[in-house]
C-alpha cells in the first residue's frame, strides 16, 4: 500500500473523530457559557470524555476479536463511524432543540462509540506506518484530528451563530458520514490475532521502566490542558461574539495547527525523539504562558495571534508525543499497547481540563494560565531529566530514535 494512499486512510479516520469531539470540547463550552453556566460546572463536562480514559480497559478484547469478512480494524471502525452520526442526525430531531441534559447524555455516548472506534484506528495506523513513516504518519493524523476539531468546533459555532441548532447538527452529521467513505472503500488485509497472554495494562506494569514513561504521559500535555480547558469560556467573557470565537478557532486555530502537526511531525526524525519532545515542550510552555499576557484587555488581532501560537506549538509537541508512543508499541498488540498509552494521556489532560473551571475561578484567568504554564514546565523539565531513548528502549526503534 502507497505511502499516501496510507496517510489518505488515516486522515479521513482522524478527522473523523476530530468532527464530534471538536464540537463538545470547543463549541459547547461557549455555548454553555452563554447561557450562564458557571466555570466549575462547565469544568466538569469534560468528564464526559471517561470513555477515552477507560478504553484500555476492553482495547485488549478488540485485538484479540474481530471479524473476518469487513477486517480485525475496519469492522469495528465501520459500523462506529456511522452510529456517531446517528447519534448527532438524532439530535437535530426535535423542532424546538434537546435539552441540556440530553445534550450532556449524547455526548457521553458519542464519546463512548469514539473512544472505541480510536482504539481500532490507532492499531490500524500502527501496523500500516513504517518506523520511518511514523513521524510524517503522526503528523498527518494530528494535522487531520485538529481539522475535524475546528471544523466541528470553531466553523459549527459559526454556523450556530447563523442558524441554530438543527443545522449546526445535521452538518456535523454529514460531514461525520462523508468522511466515512475511504474507510468503506478500503479492503484491510486479513491478520492473524494476537495471543492472548501478555495484553494491555498487564504487559505494561510488567515492562522495565514502564512507570516513569508513564509520568512523562501523565505530565507532557497536562498543561496545555489545563489551559485550554478554560480558553473558550476565556473568550466568551472577553466578549468576543460567537462568530468571532468561531472564525479565531476555525481560521486562524485551522491553519497554525495544521502546521504545527504537519511541521512537527516532520521534524521528529531529523531532531531526534527527545530533542524534539524538549524543544515542542518548551514551545508549548511559551504559548499558554501568552494566554496569561493576553488576559490583560488584549485586542481581537492580538487573541488570535497568541490562539495561533498555541495551536502551532501544541500541534508540533502532540505530533512528538504521539510518534514515540507508537514506536513503545508491539506491532501484534498495537491496538491495545497504543491505547494504554493514550489511555494515560487522556486521563491527564481529562482532569486536568474538569478541575480547570475551579482553578480559573479561584485565581482569575491571569493565575490559571500562569498556572498552567507551570504545570507545562514541569512536563518538559521530565522528559529532559528522565527520557533518555536508546535501541533497546523502543520496541520499534530507529536509528533516529536514540537521538
Amino acid at each position: 500500500m502507497k505511502t499516501a494512499t496510507k496517510l489518505g486512510l488515516l486522515s479521513s479516520l482522524y478527522l473523523s473523530q476530530g468532527l464530534p469531539f471538536g464540537f463538545f470540547t470547543q463549541a459547547l463550552p461557549v455555548l454553555l457559557r452563554k447561557q450562564g453556566m458557571s466555570l466549575p460546572d462547565i469544568g466538569l463536562t469534560h468528564l464526559l470524555a471517561l470513555p477515552w480514559a477507560l478504553k484500555f480497559l476492553w482495547s485488549p478484547y478488540m485485538d484479540r476479536y474481530g471479524s473476518e469478512r469487513l477486517g480485525r480494524r475496519r469492522g469495528y471502525i465501520l459500523p462506529l463511524q456511522v452510529l456517531s452520526a446517528g447519534v448527532l442526525l438524532l439530535l437535530a430531531v426535535p423542532v424546538e432543540g434537546v435539552s441540556t441534559q440530553g445534550l450532556l447524555a449524547a455526548v457521553l455516548l458519542v464519546n463512548l462509540l469514539a473512544a472505541t472506534q480510536d482504539v481500532a484506528t490507532d492499531g490500524l495506523a500502527v501496523n500500516l506506518l513504517t518506523s520511518r513513516e511514523m513521524g510524517l504518519g503522526n503528523g498527518i493524523q494530528v494535522a487531520a484530528y485538529r481539522v475535524g476539531m475546528i471544523l466541528g468546533g470553531g466553523l459549527m459555532l459559526v454556523v450556530f451563530d447563523a442558524t441554530g441548532w438543527r443545522p449546526t447538527l445535521l452538518s456535523l452529521g454529514a460531514m461525520l458520514l462523508v468522511a466515512t467513505v475511504p474507510v468503506l472503500l478500503y479492503r484491510e488485509p486479513p491478520s492473524a490475532p494476537p495471543a492472548p497472554q501478555s495484553l494491555g495494562l498487564r504487559w505494561w506494569l510488567q515492562r522495565p521502566g514502564a512507570g516513569g514513561w508513564l509520568v512523562l504521559l501523565l505530565l507532557y500535555k497536562a498543561g496545555e490542558a489545563l489551559a485550554t480547558g478554560m480558553l473558550r469560556t476565556f473568550l466568551a467573557d472577553a466578549k468576543l461574539s460567537l462568530t468571532d470565537i468561531g472564525w479565531m478557532l476555525g481560521g486562524v486555530g485551522f491553519t497554525a495547527g495544521l502546521a504545527g502537526a504537519l511541521v512537527g511531525g516532520a521534524l521528529v526524525n531529523r531532531l531526534g525523539r527527545r530533542r524534539a519532545l524538549i524543544l515542542f515542550g518548551a514551545l508549548q510552555t511559551g504559548a499558554v504562558l501568552l494566554y496569561a499576557l493576553a488576559t490583560k484587555g488584549a485586542s481581537l488581532p492580538v487573541l488570535a495571534l497568541v490562539c495561533g501560537v498555541e495551536h502551532l506549538a501544541s500541534g508540533m509537541a502532540t505530533a512528538a508525543l504521539f510518534t514515540v508512543m507508537m514506536e513503545e508499541c508491539r506491532p501484534e498488540h498495537a491496538g491495545a499497547d497504543y491505547t494504554v498509552q493514550a489511555s494515560v494521556v487522556v486521563i491527564a489532560t481529562g482532569l486536568s481540563a474538569a478541575v480547570s473551571g475551579f482553578s480559573a475561578e479561584a485565581i482569575g484567568y491571569s493565575g490559571h494560565f500562569l498556572l498552567a504554564a507551570a504545570l507545562s514546565a514541569v512536563g518538559t523539565a521530565y522528559v529532559l531529566f528522565t527520557f533518555h531513548p536508546t535501541r533497546a528502549h523502543s520496541l520499534r526503534a530507529t536509528p533516529e530514535a536514540s537521538s
